[in-house]
């Protein structure tokens, strides 16, 4: 008879009554887990005093590294070591105050049978909000239960009172009564037209959506499955980042200059130095100028209606970062870029809608958006944001809560006070880009905008959407929020009609909301009307959050 040997799993220890286990998921750099520690360890003693007070006791799932110098989760291989320590039954609280790559811990939260608890520090020092928003999106795409919390101290009894309930019943519910399901919203005969045209269009023509090498930053909610994307009538054309780089290596100089120069001549600054490591340089520049080049080049090749480049975990060992070309692609107006031979020039007097670190729900929202306008006559300029924060305005401009959309590197300059002339590129910080690459900055201008977002839960295609005003504010208050958060980066001040703070963070699937300006306050509402009408007639589930700009409501 034969001798097996019999596998054996790890033995996980079993927690006390009044234990909550913690962990604290990370960034894959060393360079900005090692910047961004001191923040997490400050949020977690604090959640830990909350914790204590009320008579539970944290164990931490890992320690701090010596070697690396923080105490973070730093890839999923780390992960799944940590989860082999960790109580499958027992609480469990995942702290964060920083972005983080949500695959890391996925699979041993996917596998957790106790209740979890995503919790997060309301702060713009670090991303730690988008950080936890990219993770409940990720959960909820998986079919993962969990609660979820944010507080600036933890010391509010809005914090105080969802975590005694959550430490007592393992989970809590937070009340969203913001959401209309749009067979409740009144919506008129020619914009219902309009949408379903734009839909039986998408369906019957199809659309080829460029993906250069899925998945960015441990974005799990940001892959939409092709089961789900193909009914929509858009089609993935996974192409490669190296396929980017070697497009860029065979553009000319004379190419890149003049788009350097076109940009310039329409009041671009760039803000430049001598230090590659710690500046923006020409050099620097010019390769971003040949990898916008490359990337309209590519996407005319296998005529593709829209782009994502994977940006951070991408090229970026390689060359400098891809803002620059992004924020560029999203304009209409924008340096023209001819084919190889000369003989055309390519997505002449558009926008080639690009997704911002190949996020395929911004991708999808954004080709979307592009048409819904175009056929309305409306501003076709849009992109994705960071959640990134929010603030009380400090100015007296308003009463109203003014969230800061922050997008990591590039928006459109269409977006801009001043367009182009607005605009600044400056160099991305060095934690995040060794190799530099120029952000495309500005403020962005006061309008009215449509904000949306897909997102995949229970199996299926949903899209939250609604209205906001983009409001300007002094230079001094604009300037607190940025240095708040990250200053080369574009921001926009937005105000959600009918969505509060807390409505926004409890019921929003993901770190990126979408932002599309309308020429009135009418034509907002209507344009988003439309879009809903469109996404519901290509069998996307859809809801319409907050109020009108007037206060009334959409049924």
């Amino acid at each position: 008879m034969p001798v097996y040997q019999m596998p054996v799993g790890t033995k996980r220890p079993k927690l006390k009554k009044k234990q909550v286990q913690l962990i604290a998921n990370g960034d894959l750099r060393s360079t900005a887990n090692q910047k961004c520690w001191p923040e997490q360890k400050k949020m977690e003693d604090t959640l830990t005093t909350a914790i204590g007070d009320m008579g539970y006791a944290v164990v931490r799932g890992h320690e701090y590294d010596p070697a690396a110098r923080h105490g973070f989760i730093d890839s999923q291989k780390k992960g799944l070591e940590v989860f082999k320590n960790i109580d499958p039954d027992a609480p469990l609280i995942v702290a964060e105050c920083v972005w983080q790559y949500s695959h890391h811990i996925l699979p041993g939260l996917i596998s957790h049978r106790g209740p979890i608890l995503t919790v997060a520090n309301w702060s713009g020092t670090w991303p730690g909000l988008v950080g936890m928003l990219n993770l409940n999106g990720s959960l909820t795409k998986a079919g993962v239960k969990y609660s979820t919390i944010w507080s600036e101290d933890f010391t509010d009894d809005f914090f105080k009172n969802y975590l005694k309930k959550w430490l007592k019943d393992g989970h809590v519910k937070h009340k969203i009564t913001h959401t209309t399901k749009f067979k409740h919203v009144k919506i008129g005969g020619k914009e219902t037209k309009l949408g379903h045209a734009l839909a039986k269009q998408l369906i019957t023509d199809k659309a080829i959506m460029g993906v250069f090498d899925e998945g960015c930053m441990g974005m799990f909610n940001a892959i939409i499955p092709d089961e789900l994307l193909s009914p929509t009538g858009v089609y993935k054309e996974r192409l490669s980042q190296s396929g980017l780089y070697h497009e860029a290596t065979q553009v000319t100089d004379d190419e890149a200059a003049e788009v350097r120069r076109w940009m310039e001549s329409r009041g671009l600054q760039f803000k430049t130095g001598p230090n590659e490591e710690e500046h923006l340089t020409d050099n620097q520049i010019h390769w971003q100028c040949k990898t916008y080049i490359a990337a309209v080049r590519i996407a005319d090749d296998f005529g593709c209606h829209t782009i994502g480049i994977q940006y951070q975990q991408g090229l970026k060992d390689l060359l400098p970062a891809s803002d620059l070309v992004e924020g560029t692609l999203n304009n209409a107006d924008r340096p023209p870029v001819k084919s190889r031979d000369g003989s055309r020039v390519l997505y002449a007097g558009e926008p080639l809608p690009h997704f911002n670190e190949v996020d395929e729900c911004a991708g999808l929202d954004g080709l979307i958006s592009y048409r819904v306008h175009k056929a309305m006559g409306q501003p076709v300029e849009n992109t994705l944001h960071d959640l990134r924060w929010g603030d009380p305005d400090q100015s007296g401009t308003t009463n109203e809560y003014v969230w800061v959309f922050l997008i990591s590197g590039s928006a459109p300059p269409a977006h801009f006070v001043g367009g182009w002339a607005g605009a600044t590129s400056e160099r991305q910080p060095a934690m995040y880009f060794r190799l530099g690459g120029g952000t495309l900055k500005g403020i962005s201008k006061p309008g009215e905008i449509v904000w949306s977002r897909f997102y995949i839960e229970d199996g299926k295609l949903k899209l939250d959407l609604g209205r906001a005003g983009v409001i300007a504010l002094p230079e001094e208050e604009t300037n607190r929020r940025w240095q708040a958060t990250t200053p080369q980066w574009p921001i926009m001040h937005a105000v959600t009609y009918g969505v509060t703070r807390d409505q926004m963070m409890a019921r929003h699937k993901s770190n990126h909301i979408q932002c599309v300006y309308a020429n009135s306050a009418e034509d907002a509402d209507k344009a988003m009307l439309v879009k809903a009408a469109m996404a519901d007639a290509l069998g996307v589930e859809v809801h319409v959050c907050g109020r009108k700009k007037d206060g009334t409501g959409w049924g």
